[in-house]
């Protein structure tokens, strides 16, 4: 399964990068952020599952549902016009809060092994937003630290040998990595 993930996201990087990526309407990059954002969906609920990991299971419930929730929250909270003025539900992207609090939790939950790849599809998923006119680039990034912030805060480590711990205040910030052995 690690290959096939892997392979997925390099593709899809790889598709990013080349010109005639360049050339996909805003109907495909509506498609690829909507299929992107359910197979991370999908992922960070089927691995704790078929794991047996049912506190996983639980966490990536939470922190998705918790995205989810507070992106409508703030959507209903600062109605923003979407830039194809199809209503005024911008911000934040609910697509991207749902792709990184998924991406987040496979990382806190599996490593980065899993972590990286899907941080791939979610970056892939915020681009798509925005390319496909649905919401402004500022939306797209709101909804990465949305999801990012649910993911870190309701998912604990598999595997504790090894933690990235990030850590902020009024002077700077940092990650810390911490080694058990």
């Amino acid at each position: 399964m690690k290959t096939r993930f892997v392979s997925l996201a390099f593709l899809l990087a790889v598709a990013l990068v080349n010109p005639a990526a360049q050339a996909l309407d805003k109907n495909d990059w509506d498609n690829i952020s909507n299929v992107g954002a359910l197979s991370l969906m999908g992922t960070a609920l089927i691995v704790p599952t078929a794991k047996g990991d049912w506190e996983g299971l639980g966490q990536a419930a939470l922190s998705v549902g918790s995205a989810g929730a507070l992106a409508e929250v703030l959507k209903q909270t600062f109605p923003e016009r979407r830039p194809d003025n199809s209503d005024n539900k911008s911000f934040p992207s609910g697509h991207t809060a749902l792709s990184f609090a998924s991406a987040t939790t496979l990382h806190r939950r599996y490593g980065w092994q899993a972590g990286l790849p899907a941080y791939a599809l979610a970056t892939v998923v915020g681009i798509g937003r925005e390319r496909s006119n649905e919401h402004h680039w500022y939306d797209v990034v709101a909804g990465a630290a949305l999801g990012t912030a649910t993911g870190w805060l309701f998912t604990d480590a598999f595997n504790d040998k090894v933690r990235l711990v990030p850590w902020a205040d009024s002077k700077g910030g940092g990650v810390i990595v911490a080694v058990n052995w």
